[in-house]
This record gives structure tokens, C-alpha cells and sequence, in this order.
């Protein structure tokens, strides 16, 4: 593994301090006023998996961020078992910091079974070898780069335009937003991590798609996570790349809605996402 996915793994690695209560940490340093929704996603749905026989997979989960999150201070994760059922496990999941809950999460585990099975089509698109980096293409553009950019765990390359290239040349503008992503090296034979990086990555391209359908950069808006689901219909690896297509459908009353559907190199559908986030006006508006 590199450094950074390294730390990433450690960071879902939580302490468990009680039967269904673990600690969670936030990384330090790296100049994020608030925890990074993704993380607390991701913490949130291996606590819930760890208290889960391994033969039961995530299939879904559903998530409201009620707070921001304190990164200078533990998160801690309160497991309730819902219902143990013959083919479906339920857990409620929630994070509490400062003696408040700043994030909750349901999640449902499914004995794998056999059933009718039909996918849509992944689009054609250029291969990841063939697209460059998100670090690469921000040094190209001469702009720093954005939070992911710096010494990312997970490898960011987006076949369309960047939300600051369809702010400077508004016939880029689209509602698509279309990104290859894999983790930054090798991981371990353990489908509950593979799921949770999956989770912890889907939040950091979602809310572009929606700056991206109305030629805005971070600049412009300020943004946060409101709610996020996802469903998990096959076994997948994100030491592999991931091809993950994305959508914007509306934004109205200072919320924006994003979907995708997360794709195997090979084609095959696994994923799917939809999140809604906050979007207003920042106060202070850059020139692009």
C-alpha cells in the first residue's frame, strides 16, 4: 500500500471499547475544519459489519450527516441490532461527539441467494490508462490541488471536465459526471473493507456532479453532505479500478441530488448511490 492508503485502512480499523461501541479517530493535519463525511460513513458501516457473521454481506445502507463532525476529538459508534432474521440482518448505527449524535446510518446484511439478474450497460469510455490523474490534470490547469488532490488513498481520474473547467468554459457544462477510481494499492482479502473504502470514496466526487450541471466550482459554493444510500449488488474490489457514473438530476432550494452507478473494469454493475447535499453561495466569490 502507499502511505496515505495505509492510513486510510488503519483509520477504519476501530477500537472496540464495549459490546456494540467502538472508537473511530480523525487523520490530523491535513487542514479539514470538519470530519470528512466519507470517513464517518465508512467507520460507521464496518461498526455495524463487525457485529455480523461474515457469510452476510452489505446490501444496502441509508445515512443522515446531522452535524459536523469534530476532527480534533474521537468519534464513537453505538450499534443497535435491529433484527437477526433468517436471511437479513438489520443494524442502526450512530456517531456521537461532544455527547451528540452527529451522524446516523441503517444497514442491511443478506444471506447470499440465487434470483433473476439483469444490469444496465456500462458506457464506453476511455481506459484509466488513458486519463489522466486528478493530481496531474490540476497541475496541467497551474491550480493547487483540492483536498483529494494531495496525497490521495484513492486515485481520482474524471473522463469529463472538472467543476473549475466547466466554470471557466461554460459549453463543458454537463450533468454527468464520469470518474475512474481505485484504491491506491494493494489491499487485503476482506469484502467488509473493500465495501467500507467503497463507501468512504463515493462521498468525494458526488456533490461535483452537482456544481458541474450548473458551472460552479467550490469557489462559488460552499457544500455538505445531507444524505447518502447506497446498495451493493455484487462482490467487487477497489484495489481494482471502479468506474463510477454519475448524474445530477436537480439542484433546488439550496440542495443539490446526485446518483451513480458504480461499474468493474470488466463491466460488470455493482453499486449504486444517491446523495443529497447542501449547497449555498460562499461569501466570498473568486474570480475563476
Amino acid at each position: 500500500m502507499t502511505t496515505a492508503l495505509d492510513r486510510l485502512v488503519s483509520l477504519l480499523d476501530l477500537e472496540q471499547i464495549e459490546q456494540d461501541m467502538f472508537r473511530g479517530r480523525s487523520p490530523q493535519n491535513e487542514g479539514r475544519q470538519r470530519v470528512f463525511g466519507g470517513q464517518v460513513a465508512g467507520q460507521a458501516l464496518l461498526a455495524a459489519g463487525r457485529t455480523v457473521p461474515a457469510d452476510r454481506p452489505v446490501h444496502s445502507l441509508h445515512a443522515y450527516f446531522i452535524r459536523p463532525g469534530d476532527t480534533s476529538v474521537p468519534l464513537i459508534y453505538t450499534v443497535e441490532r435491529l433484527r437477526d432474521g433468517r436471511s437479513f440482518t438489520t443494524r442502526r448505527v450512530t456517531a456521537i461527539q461532544h455527547g451528540n449524535a452527529i451522524f446516523t446510518l441503517s444497514a442491511s446484511f443478506h444471506v447470499r441467494e440465487p434470483g433473476i439478474e439483469h444490469a444496465e450497460a456500462m458506457p464506453d469510455v476511455p481506459d484509466p490508462a488513458d486519463v489522466e490523474s486528478e493530481a496531474e490534470r490540476l497541475r496541467r490547469l497551474d491550480l493547487p490541488p483540492d483536498e483529494f488532490g494531495r496525497d490521495s488513498p484513492i486515485d481520482l481520474r474524471h473522463v469529463g471536465p472538472l467543476p473549475i473547467e466547466a466554470e471557466r468554459d461554460r459549453s463543458l457544462i454537463t450533468s454527468r459526471n464520469i470518474v475512474w477510481l481505485k484504491a491506491d494499492g494493494e489491499l487485503p482479502d476482506d469484502p467488509l473493507l473493500h465495501v467500507c473504502l467503497m463507501t468512504y470514496a463515493s462521498d468525494m466526487t458526488l456533490l461535483e456532479t452537482v456544481l458541474l450541471a450548473d458551472g460552479v466550482s467550490w469557489g462559488h459554493v460552499r457544500g455538505a453532505s445531507l444524505d447518502h444510500a447506497m446498495w451493493f449488488h455484487r462482490p467487487f474490489r477497489v484495489d481494482g479500478w471502479l468506474l463510477f457514473v454519475q448524474d445530477s438530476p436537480i439542484a433546488s432550494g439550496a440542495r443539490g441530488l446526485a446518483r451513480g452507478e458504480v461499474y468493474t473494469r470488466d463491466g460488470e454493475l455493482v453499486v449504486s448511490v444517491v446523495q443529497e447535499g447542501l449547497l449555498r453561495p460562499s461569501p466570498r466569490r473568486p474570480q475563476p
